[in-house]
């Protein structure tokens, strides 16, 4: 690979991290290549792009955004893959999850995790971002709890006046 190919990887990576305020760093060694294309297939699917780069690459696209990347320094190492995630924080660990359940392989193992600038390291974590929750389902979520008191008020003050509309009619009858 010439210096200026090495370049233009390295200023596509630093456009995609950027870009991307999600990504996570896979180990997929000991995968066959139809494997990993397999699974390049699914992220694809799903809405997250999966590519596998050199370390060094890697490693110099982040030093170029500035970011602070040392936690993850020391995971990259070996077969290092990237899957980037533009919104949803979550869709990547799903997506590691699902082609492990269909394919029975215990790969890709996840090396590391940035979620908003935030670190998970380890193959310990991949579960818990599993099941992490989007943002839109959060608010999906914070919107029905809020919306569940109103609606419990109206239900009872609908069916109420069916209730109190026959108990005056009764107590009018009574009367007379």
């Amino acid at each position: 690979m010439t210096r200026e190919e090495k370049a233009n990887i390295i200023e596509e990576l630093k456009d995609k991290f950027s870009n991307n305020a999600h990504y996570y760093i896979t180990d997929a060694s000991g995968m066959s290549v139809a494997q990993v294309n397999n699974f390049r297939r699914l992220c694809f699917s799903k809405g997250v792009e999966y590519r596998v780069v050199k370390n060094t690459l890697i490693k110099k696209a982040l030093d170029a955004l500035n970011s602070d990347h040392a936690e993850i320094d020391d995971k990259l190492k070996g077969f290092s893959g990237v899957i980037f995630s533009s919104e949803v924080a979550n869709a990547p660990a799903k997506v590691i999850t699902e082609f492990r359940k269909k394919s029975a392989l215990s790969k890709p193992l996840l090396k590391a995790a940035s979620i908003d600038s935030d670190f998970f390291l380890g193959e310990e974590n991949l579960k818990m971002l599993a099941d992490l929750k989007s943002k839109n389902e959060l608010i999906g979520e914070v919107v029905a709890l809020l919306q569940s008191p109103a609606k419990n008020v109206v239900s009872a003050l609908q069916s109420g006046k069916n209730t109190l509309g026959g108990l005056i009619k009764t107590l009018s009858e009574r009367e007379n």
